[in-house]
């Protein structure tokens, strides 16, 4: 899905409708950006730890996948996680000391791998659906969301914690 061509733009994408193209535009840009980020960091580096608060670049590329699977689930299905897939993403979600104890020991290509297959599921999923959809409004957190500002917090939040991985990087003693 990055085509490399329009990577720089917002624009209608063949085989959706405008909004979620767009919407797609900008989360591929993203994924690119983080992408570009991690290239080339080993294990090693991947599960570096700053201090005993901070969450290891493997964990937060983890996260990004459980987030978009959570909202897969939450906005396609109209349910929350089960206990098998709490007990397999919990961790990636809830990052912390939870994530430190349990997210460690792959390589970038597991990350990365992970970070495709849910994509591509996101993917189908868009495709099942039109620009009405993304202005369906349902409770979320504190107030009301429509899905379409849902999946821009799927891509925000990737981008936050970009920024993250960033420092994390800069500051790798590994």
């Amino acid at each position: 899905m990055l085509n490399m061509e329009n990577l720089l733009l917002i624009t209608d994408i063949p085989g959706y409708t405008p909004q979620i193209s767009r919407l797609l535009s900008m989360m591929n840009y993203a994924r690119f950006t983080t992408i570009d980020a991690v290239k080339n960091l080993s294990q090693e580096q991947l599960d570096f730890l700053l201090d005993s608060q901070s969450n290891s670049i493997g964990a937060l590329l983890l996260h990004f996948a459980a987030v978009e699977y959570a909202y897969q689930v939450s906005t396609f299905e109209k349910r929350e996680l089960n206990e098998e897939e709490l007990s397999i993403w919990g961790p990636a979600l809830n990052l912390g000391k939870e994530g430190q104890e349990k997210i460690k020991g792959n390589d970038l290509a597991y990350y990365l791998n992970q970070l495709d297959v849910v994509r591509n599921k996101t993917l189908e999923l868009f495709k099942t659906v039109n620009d009405d959809w993304l202005y369906i409004e349902e409770k979320f957190w504190w107030n009301k969301a429509n899905h379409y500002f849902m999946w821009f917090h799927v891509f925000e939040d990737e981008i936050n914690h970009r920024g993250q991985i960033r420092t994390i990087r800069k500051r790798l003693k590994v």
